[in-house]
């Protein structure tokens, strides 16, 4: 027999961020938790709304799954004593298992005896069991938690009622004083206080009260009134995946608005007025059909369409008085020019061991003339890059800036417009902060890419250098963001620019800059570190295996791009049966170079003509060899060259030959050999297949 189950946590509105995260981990958790119990189910549901989380579990077995098992003890040698009777290990092992020595049997495993006992485990009654979920209630994590009351319990919201249902019985258990019950509540406003019977009926009874509790469903609603407003005014409604997920976590029971905002305000850049809609008040902008912002926008109401237009007319009235505010602060901007608020940066701190924005700005403006020499920019670009690096920041003390601070950039460049500033230059400015999610769009200029990494660099260098290393989820700085970024960057790009040189570079600046930093060699360490722990979440989002991104990465990132094809063309080669002979070949060249005391060669101490022609054949390698061309397939296969002299050296020669000067000088011949192959891999950290 089996019967119906329902748990709902009911709590004071929950920050919509909250709610997808908090609803996954409730039902994973109660899945693994029934899983442990061995309690079998058909199906597990869960839902959620602001201020519920629920999961609804289907055929619910009403005993736990009886089993029986054969558990393995110590082996007979241990169990028993010469004089034939049970040890104390033996005894310790039977009681340990609620048994006795009576019930021990021996049993012969892979040529060994041991004692084993087998253990017959009842199943209990589910309902018996099922009050232990106020453990999984009291297991779910948020971002942010709070107290309440006495309560010792931490939790994102106060918890105000609990439902535990297992068919029409009451599962009683209790969490933070709040006792379980059949009881649970509909819409705040229009909704009333509703007995729970049958956990089936749970979704269709809050629906009877204005509460949608599937969230897909909200989602689909509001999608379907959306698309309703888009037929009936021809119109198109942008629908943002963020704000969609956020809008149908803020309400119970959607309600789809169209409002209107004075055609006046659309003299305002698009994005000031998108930013307005979206971030402040959860607005959907309306386009036409060609495309252009109208003086509209999509709301979603918490509730049915009552007094639809007084709503309409108090959130027009809301988002009137922001627009408002936004058209004062874009016209006096406009009042001052770009040197007034580059000075206004150098009374804002940066970082208080970092010095102000002002200090940074010319840092970043000095790390791009740098990267520019590096990459060999032309002169115009190189100027353009100058000037977009001198006044990349000037945007902040904006007031726009400070009202709308998601608008840092997007601003600078509509205002270096204004200001006359060259097209490139006035594109960079927004660029440079790019990618603003890790996964982000990137800049789409070359003068734009070298000012983002500028920047960029700049920030990890100084922070990881005053010891502002992110630890664990804390990375207030978003280093980790910026340093992909940097990468993705470089590979995009495809320039030949070793992430070590920029690093020197950044350290070079700081030298010469106001805000020398301490400890250059320490700091070198740790950001070669950093940045090669972020390429390695790189290549591992590449598929890379664990053991290739180690052996690629062993020296440091190097040029990033080449870094990934190396990975690539090792996860190919190690399943081919041909590169076989040649992985074995160079493996043992690395692990006999490491009693190198020297890598002088005397051709003049070669004893065969297996020694001149590994050397020679070194020779030509090393002289081909190039890591600039970035041809991880062609590089390998110049290396493999060396797989053939390899073994016949190593057949027809001892190297640890008892002449020290021989000796010598043939693990010499072997370590250069093996620093040609370490600037490709560190081929010893990966695990090659094996051959039968």
């Amino acid at each position: 027999m089996t019967k119906n189950a329902l748990f709902e946590i009911g709590l004071e509105e929950l920050p919509a961020r909250f709610i997808d995260d908090a609803e996954s981990q409730l039902k994973e958790k109660t899945e693994a938790w029934l899983h442990d119990l061995r309690i079998s189910y058909e199906q597990i549901r869960s839902f959620s709304t602001p201020r519920r989380l629920a999961v609804m579990i289907k055929g619910v077995a009403e005993e736990q799954t009886t089993i029986a098992e054969e558990v393995k003890g110590p082996s007979l040698k241990i169990a028993k004593g010469e004089d034939g009777n049970w040890t104390k290990a033996a005894i310790g092992f039977s009681k340990g298992q609620g048994k006795t020595t009576d019930d021990l049997y021996i049993k012969e495993l892979n040529g060994t005896s041991y004692v084993f006992i087998k253990k017959h485990i009842e199943g209990q009654t589910t309902f018996d069991l099922l009050p232990e979920f106020h453990k999984i209630i009291e297991s779910i994590t948020f971002g942010k938690n709070m107290r309440w009351g006495t309560q010792s319990i931490r939790y994102a919201r106060p918890i105000r009622w609990l439902v535990g249902l297992f068919g029409s019985e009451i599962i009683p258990f209790e969490v933070a004083k709040v006792t379980s019950s059949n009881l649970t509540f509909g819409h705040r406003f229009l909704g009333d206080n509703i007995t729970l019977e049958n956990p089936l009926n749970y979704e269709s009874a809050l629906l009877n009260q204005y509460v949608i509790v599937d969230p897909l469903k909200r989602e689909e609603k509001i999608l379907k009134g959306i698309h309703t407003l888009e037929k009936d005014k021809d119109i198109q409604i942008p629908v943002d995946k963020h704000l969609l997920d956020e809008v149908r976590n803020l309400v119970e029971f959607p309600q789809v608005f169209l409002g209107s905002f004075d055609q006046q305000f659309l003299k305002l850049p698009d994005e000031v007025l998108i930013i307005s809609m979206k971030e402040h008040q959860r607005y959907f902008p309306v386009k036409s059909l060609d495309g252009k912002l109208l003086p509209y926008f999509v709301g979603i109401r918490n509730g049915n369409d009552y007094a639809i237009d007084t709503v309409i007319k108090g959130n027009e009235k809301v988002l009137r008085a922001r627009l408002s505010d936004a058209a004062f602060f874009y016209e006096e901007d406009q009042k001052h020019s770009i040197e007034y608020y580059l000075a206004k940066l150098e009374r804002v701190v940066f970082q208080e061991k970092l010095g102000t924005i002002a200090n940074k700005v010319q840092r970043v403006t000095a790390l791009t003339e740098q990267i520019g020499k590096f990459i060999h920019l032309n002169t115009d670009k190189m100027s353009l890059a100058i000037r977009a690096a001198s006044i990349c920041k000037f945007d902040l003390p904006t007031n726009m800036v400070n009202e709308f601070t998601e608008l840092q950039g997007v601003i600078g460049e509509k205002y270096a417009h204004l200001y006359g500033e060259n097209d490139l230059v006035a594109q960079a400015i927004r660029e440079h902060y790019l990618p603003i999610q890790a996964n982000g769009d990137l800049p789409a200029t070359e003068v734009g890419a070298i000012v983002s990494i500028a920047d960029k660099l700049d920030t990890i260098t100084g922070c990881v250098s005053v010891g502002l290393m992110p630890t664990g989820s804390q990375d207030p700085y978003g280093l980790r963001r910026q340093a992909t970024g940097i990468l993705r960057i470089v590979k995009t790009f495809k320039w030949d620019m070793q992430i070590e040189n920029l690093l020197r570079i950044a350290q070079d600046i700081f030298k010469q800059s106001n805000v020398p930093l301490s400890n250059h060699d320490q700091s070198f360490v740790h950001l070669k570190e950093f940045f090669s722990l972020r390429a390695a979440f790189l290549l591992k989002e590449a598929a890379v295996e664990q053991d290739i991104i180690q052996a690629v990465l062993h020296d440091g990132v190097g040029i990033y791009d080449y870094t990934l094809a190396k990975a690539q063309t090792l996860s190919e080669k190690r399943n081919d049966d041909a590169f076989k002979p040649i992985q074995e070949a160079l493996v043992r060249v690395l692990n006999l170079a490491e009693k190198a005391e020297t890598t002088s060669v005397d051709p003049q101490l070669f004893e065969t003509d297996s020694e001149k022609a590994l050397y020679e054949q070194y020779q030509f390698v090393e002289e081909s060899y190039q890591d600039t061309d970035r041809n991880a397939e062609k590089n390998l296969q110049l290396i493999a060259k060396l797989a053939e002299p390899i073994h016949l050296f190593f057949d027809n020669n001892m190297v640890m030959t008892d002449n020290e000067r021989v000796r010598n000088n043939r693990l010499g011949l072997l370590a250069n050999i093996a620093n040609i192959i370490n600037r490709y891999a560190d081929l010893t950290q990966i695990e090659w297949k094996q051959h039968f």
